[in-house]
């Protein structure tokens, strides 16, 4: 006789490191391959950073059952206020459809509710029938924004000049991007100029803060100096550029790598902060530090990057597409915390 584990028996708690061999272990049963190395640094970044992360665990009489978690998003694609981004949700295949998984997403929805947090984000693949099932049973819908992907071999192609996109400040990929203000004549293309692009460093985040200041009218110098502490003490897990011309800080761009996050079989860097100074839009640095990523993508062995867009910023979907970036098999929900499930 099997045995499937009673909700109402389940204890929830807060995952800790000693579930990691639980946790790997209910993961390949979900994705069919192992995904230590992948688990045990999102366990370890979530001990690091606690105020950043929740996750949560269901246990029952054999042990771990279930878990989820997810991370705060605090300034990511424009965000005025903070957010949950689910990363990973799980049930042991005994005790699955006997409503476990709602146990820990209620768990996730309290901990945001109390942190002041409006909703949840995540994604999925249009084909994973059994996650879009639970997303819709938990109450998530489609957000009105997409997702873009490129990649990374077809996106190496030379670049162009960016396009003469108009903007209002705010709307970039989540409201970060500002590609100056509309020129006498808006759809030529400017000359290329040539921009030195690096790897930020913490000197440099006056500068930034400036420049996405001017872009979104707030100052977010605590979300990106998060970030680039986050880029210094991993290269490996986020990527943190800024662009130069005549020795003045014009651009940045930031984006991190999602070694596994939703179920993903391959490494996928994704872009949550990218600025450009007014003063120098239309004159390809947007496209001077994607390249420049693309480059150090390549070395980290990442072969596809994405990023998400609002549906309304047609503009934007055109630069992206310039930089052969399509649309991604990957669809974008949202859950409100203020609504019942």
């Amino acid at each position: 006789m099997t045995l499937t584990a009673d909700p109402t028996t389940l204890t929830i708690r807060a995952l800790t490191r000693d579930d990691l061999a639980s946790v790997v272990a209910i993961d390949a049963a979900i994705e069919g391959r192992w995904r230590r190395n992948y688990i045990e640094r999102r366990l370890a970044e979530a001990l690091r950073e606690p105020a950043l992360h929740a996750q949560f665990a269901a246990c029952d009489e054999r042990g771990l059952a279930g878990y989820i978690l997810a991370r705060v998003l605090e300034g990511e694609f424009g965000r005025r206020e903070p957010g949950l981004r689910l990363e990973m949700v799980g049930m042991r295949p005994d005790a699955r459809r006997h409503g476990g998984g709602a146990r820990l997403f209620q768990a996730l929805a309290d901990w945001g509710r109390r942190h002041r947090i409006r909703d949840v984000r995540t994604s999925a693949g249009w084909r994973n029938a059994q996650m879009l099932g639970w997303l819709d049973a938990m109450g998530f819908i489609l957000a009105p924004k997409v997702i873009v992907d490129a990649d990374l071999d077809r996106a190496k192609r030379p670049l162009p000049a960016d396009a003469a996109v108009t903007l209002a400040a705010g709307h970039g990929p989540g409201g970060e991007v500002d590609f100056g203000q509309r020129q006498p004549n808006d759809y030529e293309r400017q000359a290329v100029e040539r921009f030195e692009v690096r790897a930020m460093t913490p000197e440099d985040l006056r500068e930034i803060v400036r420049i996405d200041r001017a872009i979104t009218g707030r100052d977010r110098g605590a979300y990106i100096g998060g970030r680039l502490d986050e880029a210094m003490g991993d290269s490996a897990l986020r990527v943190s550029l800024a662009a130069r011309f005549d020795g003045a800080i014009v651009g940045f761009l930031m984006a991190r790598a999602d070694l596994g996050d939703f179920g993903r079989t391959e490494p996928v860097a994704v872009v949550d902060t990218i600025g450009i100074d007014p003063e120098y839009a239309h004159r390809g640095c947007a496209h001077a530090l994607l390249e420049q990523l693309f480059a150090n993508l390549s070395a980290l062995q990442v072969e596809r990057v994405e990023t998400v867009v609002k549906l309304a910023d047609l503009p934007l979907l055109g630069f992206f597409q310039s930089a052969g970036f399509t649309a991604s098999q990957r669809l974008p929900f949202v859950r409100r915390l203020d609504t019942p499930a």
